[in-house]
């Protein structure tokens, strides 16, 4: 099965973040999961590298170290270029992205899905 997670919020603000990264490293742990995960907004700030948050909190930029090794992350590079965040302030294996490729993973589930695979055979 393929996951794809759509994350636009900021990332200590509310919990959002937090628990849909939470939920996108649990099903990248199962067998025959493969899951994207796509920064927009605010969002894209919780792939830059070396947080500081205060003691005690989570580290969005840790959270997402596992889901660039089993997956991929993107972070929408206009979002990224209105809140000053350059490619090399990212985490490694997080990286610039565009709504162009969003929109292929988008598809990504469907296409790739084994009911679809089934659907396409069936028709040929």
């Amino acid at each position: 099965m393929n996951v794809l997670a759509i994350v636009d919020d900021q990332p200590y603000g509310s919990e959002r973040p937090y628990n849909a990264l939470r939920l996108a490293d649990v099903l990248a742990k199962r067998d025959g999961v493969e899951v994207r995960v796509f920064l927009l907004g605010d969002a894209v700030a919780c792939a830059v590298a070396g947080q500081q948050p205060p003691e005690g909190f989570y580290r969005l930029d840790r959270m997402l170290k596992p889901l660039v090794r089993r997956g991929e992350v993107g972070c929408c590079g206009t979002c990224m270029d209105a809140r000053g965040i350059e490619e090399a302030s990212l985490l490694d294996g997080a990286r610039r992205s565009t709504l162009e490729q969003l929109a292929d993973w988008v598809e990504w589930p469907i296409r790739y899905s084994p009911c679809e695979r089934r659907r396409g055979a069936a028709s040929r």
